[in-house]
């Protein structure tokens, strides 16, 4: 995404950044003793976006992957006395809130709410299993009403939103839309709409087919939009136990994460989803190697370090030098070919490209930058060799003294956008995510396919230009020919090793995390040179 190259002159190390601590999240739900929801669906689900775990038990069920057989509702005197040893003891940084068993439990969660009022309070109102097992008696909804308000974000499925509104369910995502929006009105808060469970039949509209969006419907933000809709791709599986406890609580853990990221202030739901929705796809898509039950099985919380540990196999032993660069080389495979396939690209190439469209990716570029240069500046901070810090240091500076100036001379005649895109702010969000994880792998391997991807896509381009016999009157060629400097092509070469040796160094975790870390950038990659299409 920005052409980098190493300068010359010396930069003293920068200051080291103070990493936030890990987020807390406090689970409020229900106990499932076959492991796939409830309460300890959020432990996993936290866990896995490296929040630290706790729990108030608000039920104990009778369930297994076939259904739920009976509830148990501890006395709401005792859930207090839970709650407020927490809050007396702990920080708090997300609560997330699940089955309520009844009114006086739903009444003890709300006044601790109002008394506490952790900073993020996401709210899923299990009413409904994905079984068809009714959760919360008609005769305790009103309570359940009186606690909405407070939460900053609820999630539920499509069976719980038609009752809360008193409807049936929506049969089409324009209908479960329009619910939510309702919804969100009432409540006077955000809603995520889910559409997990449209059928993608007749009807279905953007559902259809193999689609499965989600949509945040008034949100409050740096967007200020009344609905995003977050795409995402349906898993055909009929593991799907505890997806809802497992997505809401992943969105507070990350939500939490983001608002304590130093400088951010506060998290953004959009970006919160954009990282959770591919997890909760590949926990979908890994379910099956659990074999968990005869019925509907659960999620792969961890798929992220098993699938990995198979592929790659570094749980038992230290990858060798370059192979984990390798490793990360073909798992980036399909989003270049998907780059290579964008009209935004083969615009670029052969001077098609709309001028609209090439000033809107320049000012988002332009924008990316900014918050580029300051995770360029941390992975400076806490590289563990004099050489890697002076590397991403002048990365960083280079970031807002080459890059920019390009930007500035090209974007100077001609008008653009000066507001961040929504896949701009999404890659930031990420790779700031990334910076502040504690771990210099982490971040390395996240702001790689900023080099790497970036590099292959400009000698592609580069070569095309050459090839059609650099024409003079082509109206990037000046943007074109820098595509090819070399200073650059060194400066990936040496981001690659770097982080291939960090993966050395590091544990099979921080390895698949560094994996992990490394996909969301180039699906990024691919967004942000897709997004003049759909934004200029």
């Amino acid at each position: 995404m920005s052409l980098l190259t190493t300068a010359s002159s010396f930069l003293p190390p920068v200051p080291a950044l103070l990493a936030p601590r890990i987020p807390r999240v406090l689970a409020i739900a229900g106990s499932d003793p076959s492991g796939g929801a409830g309460i300890q669906a959020d432990l996993k689900s936290i866990a896995a976006h490296g929040g630290y775990g706790m729990a108030a038990i608000t039920a104990l069920t009778a369930q297994n992957t076939r259904g739920v057989r009976a509830v148990h509702v501890p006395p709401a005197a005792f859930l207090t006395a839970q709650l407020e040893a927490l809050s007396q003891d702990i920080t708090i940084d997300a609560v997330k809130i699940g089955m309520l068993g009844d009114a006086s439990v739903i009444d003890a969660v709300r006044s601790w709410l109002a008394k506490s009022r952790p900073g993020v309070v996401v709210l899923d109102p299990v009413m409904v299993a994905t079984s068809g097992d009714r959760l919360l008696q008609e005769a305790d909804e009103a309570a359940l009403h009186a606690l909405l308000p407070l939460a900053d974000l609820i999630t539920p499925n499509l069976a719980e939103l038609a009752v809360l509104l008193g409807e049936p369910a929506a049969v089409d995502w324009a209908g479960a839309l329009d619910q939510g929006k309702r919804l969100a009105a009432r409540t006077g808060t955000t809603v995520l709409v889910k559409g997990g469970h449209l059928d993608g039949g007749s009807g279905a509209g953007a559902n259809a087919g193999d689609g499965c969006p989600d949509a945040l419907v008034n949100t409050v933000g740096l967007l200020a939009r009344d609905v995003i809709v977050v795409p995402g791709e349906r898993v055909r599986t009929r593991n799907s136990h505890g997806t809802g406890c497992s997505l809401s609580s992943a969105i507070a853990t990350v939500q939490a994460r983001n608002t304590l990221q130093a400088n951010a202030g506060y998290g953004d739901w959009e970006a919160a989803l954009r990282e959770v929705k591919p997890w909760l796809r590949e926990a979908l898509r890994a379910s099956g190697a659990l074999d968990v039950g005869t019925g509907n099985g659960p999620v792969h919380h961890f798929h992220h370090v098993q699938q990995h540990t198979q592929a790659h196999g570094t749980i038992a032993r230290e990858p060798a030098e370059g192979e984990f660069a390798v490793a990360l080389r073909e798992a980036a495979a399909a989003d270049l070919e998907a780059i290579y396939g964008l009209d935004f690209i083969r615009g670029l190439a052969d001077g098609s490209l709309p001028e609209k469209e090439f000033a809107y990716y320049l000012s988002q570029d332009a924008l990316y930058l900014n918050g580029y240069s300051r995770v360029l500046a941390r992975a400076a901070a806490i590289a563990p060799t004099e050489a890697e810090q002076l590397f991403w240091a002048r990365s960083a500076q280079n970031c807002l003294e080459v890059e920019s100036e390009l930007h500035r001379t090209w974007l100077s005649t001609r008008p653009a956008p000066v507001t961040t895109g929504p896949v701009t702010k999404s890659y930031v969000d990420h790779l700031v995510a990334a910076s502040v994880s504690g771990s210099y792998g982490v971040l390395v391997a996240a702001v790689l396919p900023c080099f790497w991807l970036y590099a292959e896509v400009g000698e592609s381009l580069h070569a095309r230009f050459l090839a059609a016999g650099a024409p003079e009157a082509h109206p990037y060629a000046v943007w074109l020919a820098t595509y090819a400097d070399e200073d650059f092509a060194a400066a990936t070469r040496q981001a690659i090793a770097y982080t291939d040796a960090a993966a050395r160094a590091a544990s099979a975790g921080e390895r698949d995390a560094m994996t992990l870390a490394f996909r969301q950038s180039a699906r990024y990659e691919v967004d942000f040179f897709d997004a003049p299409r759909l934004h200029a």
